[in-house]
């Protein structure tokens, strides 16, 4: 099954674009795909410590 996938700019200091790019780089990763791979750690990482976060239809725009 295919995955919906989102878009959002952002913006960041020059310094922590920079620095971030050579870590995807030497991840051999994109930005985008070492940003997303990031907050999946970080989501996993808050749920272990408050429990599953639950979505609704609301979060999803369908009510």
């Amino acid at each position: 099954m295919a995955s919906i996938r989102t878009s959002f700019t952002m913006r960041m200091e020059l310094e922590v674009h920079l620095k971030f790019s050579k870590i995807a780089k030497k991840e051999s990763r994109s930005m985008a795909n070492m940003i997303e791979y990031i907050l999946k750690q970080k989501i996993e990482e808050f749920e272990k410590e408050h429990g599953k976060i639950v979505l609704t239809d609301e979060d999803y725009g369908l009510e």
